[in-house]
């Protein structure tokens, strides 16, 4: 039975961006939305009660801390064709390479009381650099007598969630992170999803307030685990990541990837029940040492030529966000014909079968 206290849609809408992530608080009623510069709290109607209308920079998928309620978003300060993007349509300085950087934004949304909160002035939102992610996205690595720009094919960062410890059902939660992956054809080193995890209980020593136009790499050298997933390469990697407690698994869904070799899926599982293994990294040729590597899923798709397990399906890179008993909202994003955006957050129910997993609720 459809959960009672969601509706079958959730809509928000005529924003300049496009809808990145969502999140829900299903205690207190509330919806959260990230429209790349802005972010939206709303009831379950979809009302907005309060935003932050000025953020700096590309704000992504977003996930709910179950221990201290506060939202943990992707936040991107870069200089490439995503960033030049941004700045144009804010009228505002083009990030330096050099200066590019990646953040957890932590927004406190029980401070947020009213339309058009200021992340500087009003103390809503902390950051906390993910140094990893930027190492890993300035190298310059070689690769078949090759130099190439970015690590893995590392773009930043973007899908996050909170979850146990791979391998384990209960027990402390912690936060991973997920890279952007460049779509590149002409590389054999950014076919894998790479997770970071972090123990966030302690992370009060890095968030650091936001000043505008002030980088800082406030936050851990380096995090707790990293984690490698076998998907074949997808464009700008995992949009939206959520772990699901009723099938114990963590989902990635990505912009479809273009390489022939693949099956260029939507949508991956991480099968959080199978712990973590080593084993070198095709085709990185730069990587000499054995890595620790994530198990997908068995059920789904399966393509025999690349090992790969996954399903094809339309939504769930601008949002995805489990309720539990295997119901879940996932953003369908729009574009007005005055090139605003929408998001319909759209109540489905997850069925499994392999050429469309998700069902759409018709109560």
């Amino acid at each position: 039975m459809a959960p009672s206290d969601v509706p079958d849609s959730i809509y928000v809408g005529g924003k300049m961006f496009h809808v990145q992530g969502l999140a829900i608080d299903r205690e207190r009623g509330y919806m959260y939305f990230s429209f790349t510069s802005q972010f939206y709290k709303t009831d379950l109607q979809g009302n907005v009660l309060a935003s932050i209308d000025r953020v700096q920079g590309h704000l992504g998928a977003m996930t709910l801390n179950p221990d201290d309620g506060r939202v943990y978003a992707s936040l991107e300060c870069k200089d490439d064709e995503i960033g030049a993007n941004i700045s144009k349509k804010l009228k505002v300085d083009q990030i330096e390479r050099s200066s590019s950087v990646f953040y957890i934004a932590i927004i406190d949304v029980n401070k947020l009381d009213r339309i058009g909160m200021d992340p500087e002035k009003d103390g809503v939102m902390t950051t906390v650099c993910v140094r990893e992610a930027c190492e890993d996205y300035r190298a310059v690595v070689k690769q078949d007598g090759k130099e190439l720009e970015h690590r893995y094919g590392c773009s930043g960062i973007d899908g996050v969630t909170f979850a146990p410890a791979i391998g384990k059902k209960s027990g402390k939660k912690y936060l991973y992170v997920a890279y952007g992956i460049y779509g590149d054809n002409g590389r054999t080193d950014n076919d894998y999803q790479v997770l970071l995890r972090y123990d966030v209980r302690r992370w009060g020593r890095y968030e650091t307030p936001v000043t505008f136009g002030n980088i800082h790499e406030n936050g851990p050298k380096k995090p707790q685990e990293k984690y490698f997933v076998y998907t074949g390469n997808t464009r700008y990697g995992v949009q939206n990541m959520a772990y699901d407690p009723y099938t114990h698994r963590i989902y990635m869904a990505v912009y479809n990837g273009k390489k022939p070799q693949y099956p260029n899926y939507g949508l991956f599982a991480v099968d959080c029940s199978k712990k973590p293994f080593k084993a070198p990294l095709k085709g990185v040729g730069y990587e000499e040492e054995e890595q620790k590597q994530l198990t997908l899923a068995e059920d789904g798709l399966y393509d025999e030529a690349s090992g790969v397990h996954g399903w094809y399906f339309k939504w769930g890179s601008t949002g995805i966000c489990p309720l539990g008993d295997g119901w879940w909202l996932i953003s369908e994003n729009s574009k007005n014909k005055d090139k605003t955006n929408n998001c319909n957050a759209r109540l489905y129910r997850w069925s499994g079968v392999p050429e469309c997993p998700f069902d759409k609720s018709v109560r």
